[in-house]
Order: C-alpha cells, then sequence, then structure tokens
C-alpha cells in the first residue's frame, strides 16, 4: 500500500516532518486556522492554504485506500487475484485508474456476454484468441462455430455462436483498463463540445445565443462556458454533443486487438471492436469525459465563487456607530430601523415619502427627529426598489440639517432570506419581515462579516452558476472560507451572534448557544479563562478557539489581542524585562526593536510565535480589514435608460467571473466588464485586477434595455480607488468618494 505521508510530502512540496506533524495536529482535533496560526513552529509555518490541500489530499488518499482494500477482497474472494493485478491496484494514485481495473471483476447484471458464457460459448471464444496470432494458419470460423449450435442452450445458428462469442470477447475489450484510459485522454485532448440552439427556439429569444451553433475543444473549453452549456442542455434550450474521430478511436483498439494476418479473423475482430467500443465504450466514456470536465469547471467556478466570498466577509466595516437603517419601498413606503453602536435594534419607523406632499413633510420630520435623537452617525439605504429615489429624499433631509450623518446605499441580497430565517425569527420574534430586513441592512453597514455569515453564501449574489455545481463541494468550500474569515477577524466574545460564534475555531453550534446562554445570565465576560465556566466547552475547545475570541475592556488587556493564553507567560516575562506592567505593554512598541526575540525561546514556542505575539501587541485589538470606501453614483442615473454610450461613471464591483466583473453603477442592474475591457494590457485572470466591493471607475459601451444588458469598459479610465470597500456600499454623494476619516476632519473643520 501507498505511504501516504512520504506521498504527501512529494506531491505538494513539503517536508515530511510539516506532513507528520500537520497530520498529527488534525488527529487530535486542532483546525486550520488554529494550526496556521498558533502552532508554526510544528507545521514549519504552514498557512492555511497549505494546509488544506493536505487535508484534501489526505482525505482522499485514505479514501482510495480503503477502497483499495475493499476491491482486492473482492476479486481475491472471486479468486482471480493474480500478484501482477495486486501490485498495479496497489499503486494506483486515482480512484478512475482503480475503478477501472476493477471494472471486469465488478458485480454486473446480465449482460449479453453473460447470456453466451450461460450457452457454453466460452471455449469458442478461447478458440478464436488462438487464432489471433501473427503465426496462424487460414481457417474456417464457421465450421468451428457449427460444433456449438445447440436447440436447448439457445444457439440455433452458426452467426449465433459467432454473434455470443463476439458479445464475450466485445465485453472483455471494453473493461480493459488501459484502452479505457487511452481512449478517455483521447477524447479529452481531441474531442469537442458542439451545441445548437433547438428550432423551436427563433434566433435572439434566448440567454444562449452564443451557443446557437458554437463548437470548442474539450480541452480549452472555458469552465463558465461549459457550465452554461450544461444549463442549456438541462434547460431543454441547447442540444449538447461531444464529437470526435471516431474512426481514430477503432484504429487504436484494432492495433491494440487485432495481431493475426488471417483475414477471416482479421474481419470477425473488426466487427468485433466496432460493437464493442458502439455498445460498450463509447457512451460511458463520453459521460466520463463530460463528468471530469463538469468536475473541473466547477472546481474552478467555486474557486471564483470562495475568492468572491472572502472579499464580500472581509469588506472593510462602516464601524460600530449609531445607524438608521432604511429599507425603501414606493407603496408600502420605507421601513426606517435604529440601531444602536453595539447593533442594538432600538425603535422602527414606517415613511411614505412618496405619498403626497404632506406626508413627504412628515417623512422628513421623523428623520430628522431619530437622527437628533439618537446621535446617529452612518445612515444605511438598501439598494432594491425606490432606493436612488430615497437616497435623493435623505439627501434633501440631510441639507436641512447641520450634523450630517454619513449616507450609504448597501447591497441588500439575501436580506429577504435572511427576515424570514429561523435566525431572524429567534433574534426578533415580534417584528414584521421587512423591519428585519432593514435592521440587516444596517448591521451590513456597520459589520459586514458580523451579518452576512447568518445568511447562507449561495444568497449573497458573489457566486457564479452557484446551482449547477457539486453542492456539497461548494458548502464545504464556502463554509471553509467563512470559517478562515472569521477566525482571520476576530470575534468579540461579548456581542458576538451564535452564528458568528459558530465559525469560531473549535466551536460546535450547542458550544455558541451555551455560551450566549452563560452571557445572558452572567452579563459580560471579563476574562477569556471564564469560557471554561460555559457548559461543554472543554480544556481543547478552549485551546482551539481562545486566541480567536476578543474581550474589550476586561480583566487582562492581552484578551482583546490575538495572543494566545497559552502564551501569557511570554507575554508577563517580555514586560518584565522592559519593567513595565502588563496593562503598559501595548505602549510599548518603541522598546520591542531593541529585545533579543531567542531569549524566549521555549519547547514550544519559537521565533514564529514571538514575532506574531510583538505585531500583536505593537496594534493591539486592531481590526486587519481595510478602510471604509464606498462609491459615488452620477446624479441623475437612476435607471437604464438614463445611460449613454460614452458616460463615465463610479460604481462598485459586485460579481467576478472567469470572463469579466459586475459592477453596480446605480441603476438596479449591474453592468458587465468583459474581461477584455478590464485594464488597457492583456488580462488572463479578473481576480487580479478587480475584487468585490472594489470601487472601480467605468465607461458605457453599449445599452439594451430590452434585455437589461450594460456593457462597460475599465479601460483608460483613472483607478483611483483600487482598495477594498464595503460590497455594493455606493452613495450618491460628492464627485470624490470619501473614507470616513476624510469626512470626520471635514466635519470637525466646520465645527
Amino acid at each position: 500500500m501507498l505511504n501516504i505521508p512520504q506521498l504527501l510530502a512529494q506531491e505538494l512540496s513539503l517536508k515530511p516532518f510539516q506532513v507528520q506533524n500537520a497530520l498529527e495536529l488534525f488527529a487530535e482535533g486542532a483546525t486550520i486556522p488554529f494550526v496556521a496560526r498558533y502552532r508554526k513552529e510544528r507545521t514549519g509555518e504552514m498557512d492555511e492554504i497549505q494546509l488544506r490541500d493536505l487535508s484534501e489530499r489526505f482525505t482522499y488518499l485514505t479514501e482510495l485506500e480503503e477502497r483499495k482494500a475493499a476491491i482486492l477482497e473482492a476479486i481475491a474472494s472471486q479468486g482471480k487475484l493474480t500478484d501482477e493485478l495486486k501490485a498495479k491496484i496497489q499503486s494506483c494514485l486515482q480512484k478512475n485508474e482503480l475503478e477501472d481495473l476493477y471494472l471486469p471483476y465488478r458485480p454486473k447484471r446480465r449482460t449479453r456476454a453473460t447470456i453466451a458464457r450461460e450457452k457454453g460459448l466460452e471455449p469458442l471464444v478461447e478458440f478464436i484468441k488462438s487464432l489471433n496470432v501473427k503465426t496462424a494458419a487460414p481457417i474456417s470460423l464457421e465450421k468451428e462455430a457449427a460444433k456449438y449450435i445447440s436447440e436447448e442452450k439457445g444457439v440455433k445458428t452458426v452467426e449465433d455462436a459467432l454473434k455470443g462469442a463476439s458479445d464475450i470477447l466485445a465485453e472483455e475489450v471494453s473493461e480493459k483498463a488501459e484502452s479505457r484510459a487511452y481512449l478517455r485522454d483521447y477524447l479529452m485532448k481531441e474531442g469537442r463540445f458542439a451545441s445548437e440552439i433547438k428550432k423551436e427556439h427563433a434566433e435572439g429569444s434566448t440567454k444562449y445565443e452564443m451557443y446557437r451553433n458554437y463548437q470548442v475543444k474539450v480541452k480549452d473549453v472555458a469552465s463558465h462556458n461549459l457550465l452554461a452549456l450544461f444549463r442549456g442542455e438541462t434547460e431543454g434550450v441547447l442540444n449538447l454533443e461531444l464529437t470526435f474521430e471516431e474512426d481514430v478511436a477503432l484504429s487504436y483498439l484494432e492495433s491494440e486487438e487485432i495481431h493475426t494476418k488471417v483475414s477471416a479473423v482479421r474481419d470477425f475482430y473488426r466487427g468485433m471492436l466496432k460493437d464493442a467500443f458502439n455498445r460498450l465504450m463509447k457512451t460511458s466514456l463520453i459521460n466520463e469525459v463530460r463528468s471530469a470536465k463538469k468536475t473541473e469547471a466547477d472546481i474552478e467556478s467555486i474557486k471564483t465563487f470562495e475568492t468572491n466570498l472572502r472579499e464580500l466577509l472581509l469588506s472593510a466595516p462602516a464601524g460600530m456607530k449609531p445607524t438608521l437603517a432604511i429599507d425603501p419601498g414606493f407603496r408600502t413606503g420605507c421601513k426606517v430601523a435604529v440601531l444602536s453602536e453595539t447593533a442594538k435594534f432600538l425603535e422602527y419607523q414606517a415613511i411614505f415619502p412618496y405619498q403626497a406632499a404632506a406626508q413627504r413633510v412628515q417623512a422628513a420630520n421623523t428623520i430628522k427627529k431619530l437622527i437628533e435623537n439618537y446621535n446617529i452617525e452612518l445612515i444605511a439605504i438598501g439598494n432594491g426598489t425606490a432606493s436612488r429615489e430615497t437616497d435623493e429624499f435623505v439627501s434633501e433631509v440631510l441639507a436641512t440639517m447641520d450634523r450630517k450623518p454619513i449616507k450609504v446605499t448597501v447591497n441588500e441580497s439575501g436580506a429577504s432570506i435572511y427576515s424570514a430565517s429561523d435566525v431572524a425569527r429567534q433574534e426578533f420574534p415580534d417584528l414584521d419581515v421587512t423591519v428585519r430586513g432593514a435592521i440587516s441592512i444596517g448591521r451590513r453597514l456597520q459589520d459586514p462579516l458580523a451579518e452576512l455569515v447568518k445568511i447562507d453564501p449561495k444568497s449573497i449574489g458573489v457566486g457564479q452558476y452557484q446551482h449547477d455545481v457539486d453542492q456539497k463541494l461548494l458548502k464545504t468550500k464556502l463554509d471553509e472560507t467563512v470559517e478562515s474569515c472569521v477566525n482571520y477577524v476576530g470575534v468579540d466574545l461579548n456581542t458576538a451572534s451564535k452564528e458568528l460564534l459558530t465559525f469560531v475555531s473549535g466551536m460546535t453550534p450547542t458550544v455558541a448557544k451555551n455560551i450566549l446562554a452563560y452571557r445572558n445570565e452572567h452579563g459580560a465576560f471579563k476574562n477569556r479563562r471564564e469560557l471554561l465556566k460555559v457548559p461543554k466547552l472543554g480544556p481543547k475547545a478552549f485551546e482551539q478557539a481562545a486566541g480567536f475570541l476578543r474581550i474589550r475592556g476586561g480583566d487582562n488587556p492581552l484578551d482583546n489581542t490575538a495572543v494566545h493564553p497559552e502564551s501569557y507567560g511570554v507575554v508577563k516575562a517580555i514586560a518584565s524585562d522592559l519593567n513595565v506592567s502588563l496593562t503598559q505593554i501595548t505602549q510599548a512598541a518603541d522598546k520591542f526593536k531593541s529585545m533579543n526575540l531567542k531569549k524566549y525561546i521555549t519547547d514550544t514556542i519559537g521565533e514564529p510565535t514571538l514575532r506574531d505575539i510583538i505585531s500583536e501587541l505593537e496594534k493591539p485589538g486592531r481590526d486587519p480589514r481595510a478602510e471604509f470606501k464606498y462609491a459615488t453614483f452620477k446624479e441623475g442615473v437612476k435607471e437604464i435608460k438614463d445611460l449613454t454610450v460614452g458616460m463615465e461613471l463610479e460604481g462598485i464591483v459586485t460579481n467576478v467571473a472567469n470572463f469579466g466583473a459586475f459592477v453596480d453603477i446605480g441603476v438596479h442592474q449591474d453592468g458587465l466588464v468583459h474581461i477584455s475591457q478590464l485594464a488597457d494590457r492583456f488580462i488572463d485572470d479578473p481576480k487580479k485586477v478587480v475584487k468585490v466591493g472594489q470601487v472601480v471607475k467605468v465607461r458605457v459601451m453599449e445599452v439594451n434595455e430590452k434585455l437589461k444588458r450594460i456593457s462597460l469598459s475599465m479601460k483608460s479610465t483613472e483607478q483611483t480607488k483600487a482598495g477594498h470597500s464595503t460590497a455594493r456600499n455606493p452613495v450618491s454623494t460628492p464627485q470624490k468618494s470619501p473614507t470616513l476619516n476624510d469626512l470626520k476632519t471635514k466635519f470637525n473643520r466646520k465645527s
């Protein structure tokens, strides 16, 4: 069997000790975020990507070995396991290669070959095989086949006997692992996907128009194109085929299987091989290639989804400030919710600025009163129906006030799903779904990560073909992304929701629920050690989770840092050597540079951990996310009909795909910047140029109102805001997009 650790070290270019130690940590129940952050010495500073690759490949190879054992046992029980076959099986590194080897021995339903064997035709097959050699003499197959005619067995004619023999041979050929591997590879390299739109769909009537008469080599098909082709096929719009030169495949089989010069035997084999290929190999090989390419496309699509989700979750927070959240609407009015600086729901009002002049005045007075009563610093406006009109209305109100909160339009994708979810019902059992939606919009502005973890990532709107890919793999990968982001940022133990706590390293939903119950009963946690009093949160869970949980204003200043409690002793020693108290250690950054870190190295704490500790003490409690920025929508541009070719606009990237990026420019319909229009230079991967949440400048290239399609370009437009920003947080205010610090400075000057 395989030496898995040794193989992993070779495949992943790792040292044996890194593989061995990482696998031991996984076996002990350590999570990947914990190992990456707090066990650098043991793993040689492997990062999360390396650790996930190692974990996935280890799981694959472990499952492969288990499957090998089952197959070896099954073949041995048939008495057909040879040393050669055993060696081939044991050396397999891929599951499809293993299944090819097992195919001839796999229990199967009655086939034509099975029936032929039941009729006693195997000796005829062996006779024909004996003639398939270079030295064979000319002979009559019909004469030999006549010996097997039997009314009792159902072999009525010579033709029946030869047909049965052909069936047996065809099955044997179709199950040869080497031939299947060769032909599968041929289809991969030389096959073509060809599609056409079915005749009942008129030209220009479907979204699959580019695939009306489409061909692409299997090896060259882009993942998004393949997923679109499969979706079009499933929806009954497209006819899709995998085409190839069948004569080439048959010529290969003939070269492998025909060795005699006897014309009768050669003709027999040619007919048998054609049958073997067309009846037993062609469809299954095509399906295997389609499946393999689908898996590749799924993985590629999911990777893009992961990247987009990460950028969205790590969008810069506007900050925990008193917030007015507005879910816009025309007929039903705007739902207005007030949130505190801790995201607590305080008050709700419904306003109707679009019904009548008197109601508009009343709505303006309500907004003013709420801003003044709660010292509102942020206003979050959902980007759905009536968003731009509500934005303008709020701007009118703010124009009459001396103190102006920062107004931001927030993406509300998935807010309605959250509003009707069990999570929302548990949080706000007495509130209407529309009010819950407004609260979610406001919280997204304050802290996107804390709010978005409550929603299924597939509902956030940052993926392509998310319903077409492998759903189990998608969920696994997106959950890993959320877990990675949550632990990267850290979690405030005293304000975090159950959903946020669930993604902390070492946490389970039950433990997260128990933390909330403990917090509600005993008040805010004063130190990390208090976590050990929470039911079902034992020493192992504490070890895994403690470093990612923050306590602001607690007993120990280190509890508000990423320094793990297991390293507090080292920090105390450093504080003592610097002649500062533990409470002052975070203000002693200027003294760290002259320290000799090697002095503090122990059996468990090396230089990597010490460097992390010093870095954390230099900037305690810092948020690793970027500074908040937002876009400026062009005044007067509210609908797609307001766009004109050549117009330059500012927008925010909402989604990145392999073929380009979608940008919200404030007209309720995202525009597409095709990959060819992303920059003045060649771009092979849009993710290298743009990210979800990035503020960009674009130029309108084409507008199709009927199909609601907007083509944009970023070529020769000055991209001054390449940093991250809150996803879909554009605001229709001044020409320049200021940061919060810019606005604070401006306001302080006026004051």
